[in-house]
């Protein structure tokens, strides 16, 4: 069970403090698009065509520009508090809002899910959506009652959930979301490995799920845990990776150690 944080004690904690209102008290919707194309859920393709703004990285709304006609406002680290505060005056206004996350907004968008709640006057619906964390599960063959969900996808410290990634391999399987580019999939194994972790753990990599390209490199922990460096030319991995490293136990079918859309 995760841990739900006093408020504003972690970025994001704030949006983790209590339970959402009773259905109906809503004042935008933060809809999860899923990881790629074709992954919008029935319920998010529905808000999406009903919404008058919507804001979202440009990444992400990319993959809903197909589903509305609303105004969208494509926003990236720079100008993201810009943004928010025109989807807030247009929410504030009377428009209908959504604010679109990158697949499920409860596995790693909670920091922007904080913001795009103090961006409008009211409480927002979280809708979930498919995540990359699914997918790789599917294709590793990682049951999640049998996983521990990890993600250093978040700006700030992650101290605690590298310390949890050590406490927890080999142990329970872990599906694992890296942050581009200072703890990429080479810097986890390198980590766990110097603080005891088996390196004959089975490690698999996942790359672009279910995008073009989608690709899967299998190795034991020990291999993959490779010499880095900084910026996109110190890993061999891509930003949109997810790491997998399974508990010992009987090996991942066939599909999980071939690529191939989603």
């Amino acid at each position: 069970m995760t841990e739900t944080p006093e408020r504003g004690s972690t970025p994001g904690g704030n949006a983790a403090r209590s339970p959402e209102p009773p259905h109906g008290e809503v004042t935008a919707h933060a809809v999860g698009v899923g990881p790629g194309p074709g992954h919008l859920t029935g319920r998010a393709r529905g808000l999406l065509s009903e919404a008058d703004i919507v804001v979202g990285f440009e990444t992400v709304v990319d993959l809903a520009r197909d589903a509305t006609d609303a105004t969208v406002i494509a926003c990236g680290y720079d100008d993201e508090a810009a943004a928010l505060e025109r989807f807030g005056d247009r929410v504030a206004g009377g428009d209908d809002g959504v604010a679109v996350l990158m697949g499920d907004p409860n596995v790693s968008g909670y920091q922007f899910l904080e913001k795009v709640e103090g961006s409008v006057d009211g409480p927002v619906r979280v809708v979930p959506g498919v995540s990359s964390v699914q997918v790789a599960a599917s294709r590793a063959r990682t049951p999640l009652e049998r996983s521990a969900v990890l993600s250093l996808h978040r700006r700030g410290p992650v101290d605690e959930t590298l310390d949890r990634l050590v406490r927890t391999a080999g142990r329970r399987h872990l599906l694992v979301i890296p942050r581009p580019y200072d703890w990429m999939p080479e810097d986890l194994a390198r980590y766990a490995l110097d603080r005891g972790v088996d390196p004959g753990l089975d490690a698999l990599v996942f790359e672009r799920l279910t995008r073009p390209g989608e690709t899967t490199t299998r190795s034991p922990l020990g291999t993959l845990a490779g010499d880095t460096g900084d910026g996109p030319e110190g890993t061999a991995f891509s930003d949109l990776s997810v790491l997998v490293v399974r508990a010992p136990e009987s090996g991942p079918g066939p599909a999980a150690a071939t690529g191939g859309d989603g």
